[in-house]
């Protein structure tokens, strides 16, 4: 168990929880800052989380849910803060409403994490703030402590991975819901480049190719909200083409970007692999130890359209783009 201490100081209205490991700091640190690893360890293992947004930047929101034995979902939330790579961050920590977003009737804490390098390894120090000792008190009551030390015991295994959120691995998805899918890559460049790679259309007609045997005829790129953007793609031959367009809904540079997308002028494709759905997309790029993870979460009409995209072989096409985005821009 890596706890060493809790204390909970009701003068002061805070609970700090002191927790050692015997990896550096900034595997730590990367491991809160990934949701792919974060959502294995943040819940208690009889209520594992899953992570819909995770914006590691001051003014960056996280949502989760946590899914219970007899099928609950009570969902939660960060407001980031402030983040200190790879020394601190903190945020405002509270609950989300079954409309899915924050409930301001329920407490609201700060949440203050903290690490430092040890002679074996790395200590983190994760202390909560209070408004009130009743706000304590109705915490502590529904068991936050216990929680947290069933959720603290689970990071041992996580960082002990070094080679499954590492770079070098190729694009993975994954489902976190019924509309849902989580596409995630770590991308050997820093954050301001792979911003720019999706910004500068020169950039992106290099990368943005798929399978070899593509051309990229037409490429208008937009991140600012409101501006819409427009990607069409060709077969050497002739033979097949499509596209896709959408609208550019969120942009906070260098770090997340969300828009909208539908198939555009799909000829001479088959038709299993046509689709007319619109999606949300919502990309997050976030500063890890071996270059940028980015985090595309698409959200889908339904089930049935996130299957069909899925089975086109959208995601290995998207490992093509990216192993070219490393190779042949960012190498560069």
């Amino acid at each position: 168990m890596p706890i060493t201490t809790v204390d909970k100081d009701t003068d002061a209205l805070t609970l700090t929880v002191t927790a050692e490991f015997p990896v550096p700091v900034r595997r730590l640190w990367d491991a809160y800052m990934d949701p792919r690893q974060l959502e294995k360890f943040w819940g208690p293992p009889s209520y594992p989380a899953t992570f819909t947004r995770h914006d590691a930047y001051p003014g960056g929101l996280t949502t989760y849910f946590m899914t219970g034995p007899e099928g609950d979902t009570p969902g939660g939330y960060w407001e980031w803060l402030s983040v200190e790579a790879p020394s601190s961050f903190s945020v405002l920590d509270g609950f989300l409403g079954d409309d899915g977003e924050p409930n301001r009737d329920m407490p609201q804490i700060r949440m203050e994490f903290s690490f430092e390098p040890t002679e074996t390894g790395s200590r983190m120090i994760a202390t909560s703030y209070f408004a009130s000792a009743a706000e304590l008190e109705q915490l502590s009551a529904m068991g936050m402590e216990e929680g947290m030390r069933q959720a603290m015991g689970q990071i041992d295994d996580v960082v002990a991975d070094l080679r499954a959120f590492a770079a070098g691995g190729v694009t993975a998805a994954e489902t976190l819901d019924d509309t849902r899918l989580r596409v995630t890559r770590v991308i050997r460049g820093d954050v301001e480049q792979v911003w720019r790679a999706h910004e500068d259309p020169a950039l992106v007609s290099r990368w943005m190719l798929g399978p070899d045997g593509w051309t990229m005829p037409v490429c208008e790129t937009s991140v600012e909200p409101g501006g819409s953007y427009r990607y069409e793609w060709a077969s050497d031959d002739g033979a097949q083409r499509f596209g896709f367009a959408g609208e550019v809904l969120e942009a906070h540079a260098p770090y997340r970007l969300v828009s909208t997308e539908q198939m555009v002028g799909a000829e001479g494709l088959p038709e299993s692999v046509q689709m007319d759905a619109v999606t949300r997309n919502e990309m997050t790029l976030t500063p890890v130890e071996d270059g940028t993870l980015l985090t595309l979460v698409i959200v889908y009409p339904d089930r049935e359209s996130r299957e069909a995209a899925v089975a086109t072989g959208m995601v290995d096409g998207m490992e093509s783009s990216y192993a070219r985005l490393e190779s042949a821009v960012l190498a560069a």
